[in-house]
């Protein structure tokens, strides 16, 4: 007799399905088994790290994360609000971002590379002029690299203070590591392959990030005004204070965000625990034989399975 009732296993299936179809799209299950159903070689084993952080659902907060930072650099910010359709089609981004995810850490390696390709294509055509004279371009490869290491931060972050299994000091630098493979096919020049180095390159940014009324209003977005339904505010309100809470305190002050570190560790925390550990469980795979489940999956694993 398993664990769950039948009951049990069908609010778990709606549940699954819900977050599947939002965050995977209409495509979702064919991208899945394209993903995985495809033979030849992958870019990361089974081993590798990026496979254990991409594929839970701590990934739901350091997405979050990423983007509130990433925000802080006015160019970057400025390709995002002009391009990007973030406010118009939340859920469409999100959707091509998680199988960008999924393809790069799970797929076949010419999917992997047909992916880059896509992306580095879209990033040609995306360039511009700032309200204050400053001309960007999404192919730059200093502003790739911003984006880049925030993501690799945050996404890291999240997961060892929020994953089922945190990485060991080896497993972090291999997961920075494994993410400048990413990185270098999307353009990147010598991507940090550490801890220290990505800590490093971090700082060295510092001085091109400040608060924008353009950044100010993406998190006000992403945080007080997302899309979506009535019924999800509660936890996705646990997941925006877990996002927040990973942030620098010089990047949450830039973007005007409230901290109270008492609160953090009594609530936000727990919350975000509990909420992330919500997820891994609709989103767990079927049991196979012998009872075993396989790996609860994040946002890139959403749409591999």
């Amino acid at each position: 007799m398993g664990l769950l009732s039948d009951g049990g296993r069908a609010v778990r299936g709606r549940i699954g399905d819900a977050i599947f179809s939002r965050v995977a799209g209409p495509d979702g299950r064919d991208n899945r088994a394209r993903i995985h159903g495809t033979p030849g070689p992958r870019w990361f084993g089974p081993e590798r790290p990026v496979r254990q952080v991409h594929g839970d659902a701590s990934m739901f907060i350091g997405g979050l994360s990423a983007l509130l930072l990433q925000s802080l650099h006015p160019l970057a910010m400025a390709a995002v609000a002009g391009h990007s359709g973030f406010r118009g089609d939340p859920w469409g981004r999100l959707q091509r971002t998680s199988t960008f995810l999924a393809m790069t850490t799970y797929g076949p390696a010419d999917g992997a590379q047909q992916a880059v390709d896509r992306v580095r294509a879209v990033h040609e055509t995306v360039r511009g002029t700032t309200a204050d004279g400053h001309e960007y371009h999404a192919a730059d490869p200093h502003l790739l690299c911003w984006v880049h290491i925030a993501e690799a931060d945050m996404f890291l972050r999240a997961h060892q203070r929020y994953g089922a299994h945190p990485l060991d000091d080896e497993g972090c630098d291999g997961y920075v590591a494994d993410m400048a493979r990413i990185a270098t096919a999307l353009g990147v020049p010598d991507p940090p392959r550490s801890r220290t180095e990505l800590a490093d390159r971090l700082a060295d940014y510092r001085g091109e990030l400040r608060s924008t009324p353009e950044a100010r209003g993406a998190a006000r977005f992403l945080l007080l005004n997302p899309p979506v339904p009535a019924l999800a505010r509660l936890p996705y309100g646990a997941l925006a204070a877990g996002a927040v809470s990973l942030l620098p305190n010089w990047a949450s002050r830039a973007l005007w965000l409230p901290r109270a570190a008492p609160a953090e560790g009594v609530l936000v925390r727990p919350f975000g625990t509990a909420v992330t550990a919500g997820i891994r469980w609709a989103l767990a795979p079927p049991a196979g034989p012998g009872g075993r489940r396989g790996r609860p999956p994040g946002p890139g694993q959403d749409v591999a399975g």
